[in-house]
């Protein structure tokens, strides 16, 4: 069961996340401090080592949040979207379209999993190493803190083709997104809270050619989409264009501001305009542009979709690098 507890609404968000506090208890067999006596390092383990990363190559906070969808929704949340092709089968990060030359920062699990292998061998799975990025990234971007749920083992299967089956696309309607949310276990608000996690990252132009120059084979523009920004994005992205654009003009804050481009018409993709097509989307879009509801939201969301088809006690395996089954 999870539970959130916050203080009333604060007139700053400063005042937000210092009175905010969410106690996360058992999920599905996961509970936040499963390391605690066996690698009690290993938090802040992963924590400092991603710092590093980021330093680096402050453009992989978007890729790596996304790595939690695209896990969850593909087997369960096991690290199978970490595990590499092999002969005779292509895995889930090489799957065209959702995947490959999409999703990056394969090397930040890498580097993490190695200092915790050094730490306390064979103790903390992939799996929970993508779901502790994602928080600290959020944490790192100004957004809110959760416990994260941890114990889940990892998988030894990773296949292309179900990425393909499970993963909605940034073209998608709303019904075929909230379809695929409800074939696993999310509800429409879910579906709604945690595609905010679009307030950070860059999109690749290719993702929206269709919208821009041939909408649904029209040769013309999304009419849905704002002609102002649709305008600014086709000077980003010419036709063919191999740059990328941010996702809502704040690829570095976590806040609400995708929100507020959602209503006015300057959703990045289909998928987000999407929302505003039916009365119940559009009204927990209406109330997510409110920060305060979206700090409060998100975390529980994310700890929903964490939870979705994990491996415990004696299922899967604890990988010596994510890449690898044992």
């Amino acid at each position: 069961m999870t539970s959130v507890q916050h203080c009333r609404k604060p007139v700053l968000l400063l005042a937000l996340l210092s009175c905010t506090l969410f106690l996360v208890g058992g999920v599905n067999g996961l509970y936040p401090g499963f390391y605690s006596s066996s690698c009690p390092n290993a938090e802040s383990i992963v924590q400092e080592t991603l710092k590093t990363f980021l330093a680096s190559d402050p453009t992989l906070n978007g890729p790596l949040t996304r790595v939690t969808y695209h896990d969850c929704f593909v087997r369960g949340c096991d690290a199978s979207i970490l595990l590499n092709s092999v002969d005779g089968n292509t895995a889930e990060k090489d799957a065209v379209g959702p995947n490959k030359n999409s999703l990056r920062g394969y090397e930040v699990y890498d580097g993490i999993k190695a200092a915790l292998e050094d730490a306390c061998p064979g103790v903390v799975s992939c799996a929970d190493i993508i779901q502790l990025v994602a928080r600290d990234i959020i944490v790192q971007d100004g957004g809110p803190y959760w416990d994260v749920p941890t114990g889940r083992r990892d998988g030894r299967v990773s296949i292309a083709s179900e990425a393909l089956a499970n993963l909605v696309g940034p073209n998608s309607d709303y019904d075929t997104q909230k379809n695929s949310f409800a074939d696993h276990g999310l509800g429409e608000k879910d579906l709604v809270v945690l595609t905010g996690a679009h307030t950070i990252g860059r999109a690749r132009c290719v993702t929206i050619q269709n919208r821009l120059y041939n909408f649904s084979g029209s040769g013309q523009t999304d009419p849905s989409l704002d002609p102002t920004y649709a305008e600014q994005l086709k000077s980003q992205c010419p036709v063919g264009s191999s740059n990328s654009v941010p996702l809502d003009g704040t690829q570095f804050n976590f806040d609400s501001q995708y929100y507020q481009n959602v209503m006015v018409n300057k959703g990045l993709f289909h998928s987000d305009a999407a929302f505003l097509t039916q009365p119940y989307p559009k009204q927990i879009v209406e109330a997510e542009s409110d920060q305060y509801n979206f700090f409060v939201d998100f975390p529980g969301a994310m700890v929903r979709m964490s939870s979705i088809g994990v491996l415990l006690g004696d299922n899967g395996e604890i990988r010596k690098n994510c890449a690898f089954v044992n």
